[in-house]
């Protein structure tokens, strides 16, 4: 059985907050006002896209996936605002487990637009500044099928 007493650094490191001064938690809430403001940026991007094309004015130039990234950036926000190890924690593995529903959404798009998202993904990273080695075409693209199925 698990002795509390002698392991109680663990709970210490988890249950605690992470160490900050006034400075870490104004960082914590720019970050969430900017993913915040990135959020609604782009689910307008969205909105004002015709179902029949995919989306790729505003932040979907940069970004395939900007909702995602600027939620992430939102909630990390969070996490520091409030100096919490756990919500971090529980963030980054959340995140971790999104990224294949991303690669999911993916191959729903390129079914959906073919070519056309096809083209966009050689342009596009999936996440800002993060350019994937993935091509559009040929084996790369049958080893990213294989993947994600």
């Amino acid at each position: 059985f698990y002795d509390f007493k002698k392991n109680n650094h663990i709970l210490t490191l988890i249950w605690s907050g992470i160490l900050y001064d006034r400075n870490i938690f104004i960082l914590g809430i720019i970050l969430y006002v900017v993913g915040f403001g990135g959020v609604i940026i782009a689910l307008f991007n969205f909105k004002n896209t015709p179902p029949d094309q995919p989306v790729t004015k505003g932040l979907y130039k940069i970004s395939r996936h900007p909702q995602e990234f600027m939620l992430f950036i939102l909630f990390l926000g969070i996490c520091i605002a409030i100096g919490s190890w756990l919500a971090l924690f529980i963030l980054i593995i959340s995140k971790l487990f999104r990224h294949f529903g991303i690669l999911g959404e993916e191959k729903g798009c390129l079914e959906r637009y073919g070519d056309s998202y096809r083209a966009y993904m050689k342009r596009v990273p999936r996440y800002f500044l993060i350019k994937t080695h993935m091509k559009a075409e040929g084996e790369n693209v049958k080893k990213y099928w294989k993947m994600i199925n």
